[in-house]
């Protein structure tokens, strides 16, 4: 690899662990690597190798192909969205504090930046399903129809934050967090770089261009429950 080549090999290994949530020394861990070479990787002093890489792959998931060129997914097919039906909003108590936290906002609504939406206030149970929900994601409630069908009004849906705006995974759903209000969308590359484009599912919605730096946080979603609401 040249040195940009390696430069964005290395970008793309820093976005992996913001997506998993981990400080460097917790990633070092979980790929099985001394904590201070991984440091010496991501500071360019060591070349990136194929047994690095190898390492991220079998221990995290991650895609290969991802990593070496940014084409493709980050993670395997088997991390990506996966869709729950659920028979109403199925949370256990406020006192059980055990899986996935359900937070009482709608992430279609309002202007409150995320460390104000996230507080324990708002907690009004909790979804104990470890197979398909990361702990450490937040679950929310999305109203509106314009990503329908593939998140309707009344669903609930994971999400994460993302650490490094500059890194945003092209054509994945994001709920975007802006100056005057936040919506939920698939976020687009735009041709030009200082913007994105945000799509909607539902064809009766167009595209908005939007300036990059207009974004104040991003949260990525992981999970969608679509919530049977029949009787």
């Amino acid at each position: 690899m040249d040195n940009t080549d390696t430069n964005t090999v290395i970008e793309r290994i820093r976005y992996i662990m913001s997506r998993l949530g981990v400080s460097q020394r917790e990633f070092a861990v979980r790929i099985g690597l001394d904590t201070s070479n991984l440091s010496k990787y991501l500071n360019g002093h060591i070349p990136v190798s194929d047994a690095l890489l190898n390492r991220i792959v079998v221990n995290v998931g991650a895609n290969k192909q991802w990593l070496t060129t940014g084409e493709g997914l980050p993670f395997a097919a088997s991390t990506r969205i996966v869709t729950a039906t659920m028979p109403g909003i199925a949370v256990t108590d406020q006192t059980t504090g055990r899986g996935t936290p359900v937070y009482d906002i709608d992430v279609t609504a309002g202007n409150a930046p995320r460390a104000m939406l996230f507080t324990d206030d708002r907690i009004s149970g909790w979804v104990d399903m470890p197979q398909l929900l990361d702990p450490a994601s937040k679950l929310v409630t999305v109203t509106g129809n314009s990503m329908a069908p593939v998140i309707n009004s009344g669903d609930l849906i994971a999400v994460r934050e993302v650490r490094d705006m500059s890194l945003i995974l092209w054509g994945e759903i994001y709920v975007v967090l802006l100056e005057d209000y936040r919506m939920v969308k698939y976020v687009r590359r735009h041709p030009d770089r200082s913007m994105v484009i945000l799509h909607s599912e539902n064809a009766a919605y167009d595209d908005i261009e939007l300036q990059r730096d207009a974004i104040r946080e991003l949260m990525l979603v992981q999970s969608i429950l679509h919530v049977d609401r029949r009787n």
